[in-house]
């Protein structure tokens, strides 16, 4: 299905005004089908003037819908639908005056015609089911009324607004709560559901003639409601914003739509919703997060600790083997210490591993017991790994460049490592490169019980599902490791 943007820029010779324009009304247009029970269709005037392309399309939640199928995307010629034409070229609101039949369901329609400025730049048609239309209730009435108020202000280029745009993702929706306000800001009207939501914030008895500004500042405490400047213009109705106000366990997101004729404040729209099992939700996950960066932490502290007993006990024996184990668990531990550190930091369980790597590269070349001086280059990026796959691949990069360096390198030679790593298609693509002697004569990978290597291959491919391969670096000089690893979907 084609996006607006794709539409205007192929069919329309609309501005990058218009079409932002559009956009600013497609943003608030799911309020409008369900305060109409009807769907609305957004149509593009074509460029050459051969008729409409529709470029949006949008159901109500509140009632049935006219259109079964999606029309994005589809033409429509001038003279088919005469309405489309004459709100376009006339700039009036106009209604069919018989139902149109579809699928043996009636459609009343209306035209809509979106005016910028001084002219006309697209029409919205609103197609409301009549099956099993019946005498509205005092809530459908008022829906009605205020759909009405806002397509008479979208034919007038008064609405959109221009004004600041909702920054909440779980901005309030009209069956949440809904209230018409009058001119001066009291309640005309107050849906069920918002009152269920006043009252949960303590309000006891109604909302109607009452200033709405008043009764939520007499509910919500000081430090839990907006500056007295949001809360009169967002609960007076005079402002297109939203805020957030609360009392005790109770948390609001209210939203207001100011409502004028010919340039006139008439009333608003005030939409409210109780979200407060979702910042319940918010205050868990933060202390969780706050949890698992202190676990994360403490295991690094414990791990640092682990390191420098094994290094302090490493000092005291004079066996040249027992010491250089010692020390491969000191470099071990420290590998496995470093990605908890990222851990702890991040908040997050991903690890930007790249900076994790150079630090592993740099304590390998710290810790080398053979006398080899090292340098390691890292070319191309990790990027963003996920928890469980760092660790394991922390692992597999300190021991292949310790066991280069030990084994790779005549004492006092100067070795250059370079890491090479590339991210495509959902895997990972490590390549460890050394310039060193090589491989052993006759060397094989299935053979060998080097530990390190062991450990290299039982991570790759039981852990991390991956492949490992050692052999001979380009054109036969020194060593390459390779490591192929799937990674997982975020």
């Amino acid at each position: 299905m084609p996006s607006l943007t794709e539409l205007v820029r192929v069919h329309t010779d609309l501005a990058d005004e218009d079409v932002t324009w559009l956009q600013m009304l497609q943003a608030d247009w799911q309020i409008i089908a369900d305060l109409s029970f009807a769907d609305l269709v957004l149509w593009l005037p074509d460029k050459e003037g051969r008729g409409f392309w529709a470029g949006g399309q949008m159901r109500p939640t509140t009632g049935p819908t006219a259109y079964v199928d999606d029309v994005v995307g589809t033409f429509v010629p001038a003279g088919r639908r005469p309405l489309l034409d004459a709100a376009y070229s006339s700039g009036r609101l106009l209604r069919e005056g018989d139902p149109e039949w579809r699928d043996d369901v009636p459609v009343r329609v209306e035209s809509i015609p979106v005016r910028r400025r001084d002219r006309v730049i697209a029409v919205v048609a609103r197609n409301t089911n009549l099956m099993g239309i019946r005498t509205p209730s005092r809530l459908e009435l008022s829906y009605l009324q205020t759909a009405a108020d806002l397509t008479r202000m979208i034919s007038e280029g008064t609405f959109p607004s221009l004004g600041q745009r909702s920054d909440h993702a779980d901005s309030p929706r009209v069956g949440d709560g809904f209230l018409r306000l009058d001119a001066d800001g009291h309640v005309a009207y107050a849906s069920p559901n918002a009152l269920s939501v006043y009252r949960r914030l303590g309000l006891s008895g109604d909302l109607d003639g009452r200033s709405l500004a008043e009764v939520t500042r007499g509910l919500v405490p000081p430090l839990r409601r907006p500056d007295e400047e949001t809360l009169s213009a967002v609960l007076g109705g005079r402002d297109n914003r939203d805020t957030e106000v609360g009392a005790a366990q109770v948390s609001l997101i209210v939203r207001s739509i100011p409502l004028r004729h010919d340039g006139e404040h008439v009333g608003a729209v005030v939409l409210v919703r109780d979200v407060s099992d979702l910042r319940r939700r918010d205050r868990e996950l933060v202390t969780k997060d706050a949890t698992i960066r202190e676990i994360h932490h403490r295991v690094k502290n414990n791990l640092q600790t682990v390191a420098a007993l094994l290094r302090l006990q490493a000092r005291r024996i004079d066996e040249p083997a027992a010491r250089l184990a010692l020390e491969e668990a000191v470099r071990r531990v420290g590998s496995i210490a470093i990605v908890h550190e990222s851990l702890s930091q991040s908040g997050e369980g991903h690890v930007d591993f790249d900076e994790a790597a150079d630090r592993l590269a740099a304590m390998v070349t710290e810790v080398s017991a053979v006398g080899v001086r090292a340098r390691v280059r890292r070319v191309g990026s990790f990027g963003r790994l996920a928890s469980e796959v760092a660790n394991a691949l922390a692992m597999v990069l300190t021991e292949v460049l310790q066991n280069a360096v030990e084994h790779g390198y005549p004492a006092g030679r100067q070795a250059e490592l370079t890491v090479t790593a590339r991210r495509a298609l959902g895997r990972l693509h490590l390549t460890i490169d050394d310039d060193g002697v090589g491989l052993p004569e006759g060397f094989d990978l299935d053979q060998s019980t080097n530990l390190g290597l062991s450990i290299v291959r039982t991570l790759v491919e039981s852990e991390l599902g991956g492949e490992f391969i050692l052999g001979p670096g380009p054109a036969g000089r020194g060593t390459r490791a390779t490591v192929d690893v799937p990674l997982p979907r975020e």
